[in-house]
């Protein structure tokens, strides 16, 4: 069922929100000040192409290490982010949910916008990985 959800997910505009977040990625890498925000937005890319079946999990819940995204130097990214770019990339996510969720075959891709959307408002410290591997982190 994975399989199939990505599938119509890639056909009906998850390459074009994918290479989107990719190119933001990019751009954030010109400058140094930008690379925390460019390896986030290479996460939520990452999520965008291929949602179903996966999960953004805290990457020291992952590997029990800390690293700079999850220290208060990544919490301050995190407002920064939020502040300048997050809350209105959530609203359009939520936008787009809310519209899908109306029609009934729209429902699950509804469901993924709204994870994204989350994603989107503190990405810094976050990682993509399967839903098995997310369980498996929280035990």
């Amino acid at each position: 069922m994975r399989t199939l959800g990505n599938l119509l997910w890639l056909l009906l505009g998850g390459v074009y929100m994918g290479l989107g977040w990719w190119l933001a990625g990019l751009l954030m890498y010109v400058s140094i000040v930008g690379i925390p925000f460019g390896r986030s937005c290479f996460e939520i890319g990452t999520f965008a192409f291929l949602p179903f079946g996966r999960e953004a999990v805290r990457r020291d819940e992952l590997t029990g290490d800390g690293d700079v995204g999850t220290s208060p130097l990544g919490t301050l990214g995190n407002v920064l982010w939020f502040l300048l770019c997050g809350w209105w990339l959530a609203l359009g996510h939520l936008a787009t949910a809310a519209a899908l969720i109306v029609t009934i075959i729209g429902i699950p891709f509804g469901i993924q916008h709204v994870k994204i959307a989350a994603l989107t408002l503190t990405p810094i410290g976050r990682t993509v990985v399967r839903e098995e591997v997310a369980d498996a982190a929280r035990r």
